[in-house]
């Protein structure tokens, strides 16, 4: 048996399951778009920050709240909003403008709606299986100047 608990197999049985599904991405809330998407963007900050080396827990934890938290990702949107489509800025419009029963705590609330549009931008890309479009623009926003 695999020792290897998220094989590909199991990753491209997911997506034909996300891609199957009978609810059209953009069908979706806003807000369960960025749902989502925050669970999406949080493993592609994790899993970049292991696959630099090993290092411990509270380290890598660290190195991932640079990135996951509100200022960081209205960032991350400002480099990419230049290469956006009109479809995926529509998408990232909604999520912005979403209203949230969630009152940022340690953000400004510009920086917060930012963060939930580029969510439900990103959630908006996995469930429709634009899943090289998402790690394009993933890798892009958090790519050092």
């Amino acid at each position: 048996m695999d020792d290897q608990f998220i094989t590909n197999q199991y990753l491209n049985a997911l997506f034909e399951h996300v891609k199957s599904n009978t609810v059209k991405p953009r069908e979706y809330s806003p807000l369960v778009l960025a749902y989502i998407g925050d669970a999406v963007f949080e493993i592609f900050i994790r899993t970049a920050i292991v696959v630099k080396g090993n290092a411990p827990v509270n380290k890598l934890h660290k190195a991932a709240k640079e990135y996951v938290k509100a200022s960081a990702q209205a960032e991350i949107y400002e480099k990419i909003k230049s290469c956006l489509t009109e479809e995926e800025e529509s998408i990232f419009k909604r999520g912005r403008n979403a209203k949230s029963a969630t009152v940022p705590k340690n953000a400004l609330l510009s920086d917060y709606r930012h963060a939930t549009g580029l969510e439900a931008l990103f959630g908006y890309l996995y469930l429709d299986g634009q899943i090289e479009r998402l790690q394009y623009l993933m890798n892009l926003g958090i790519e050092k100047e």
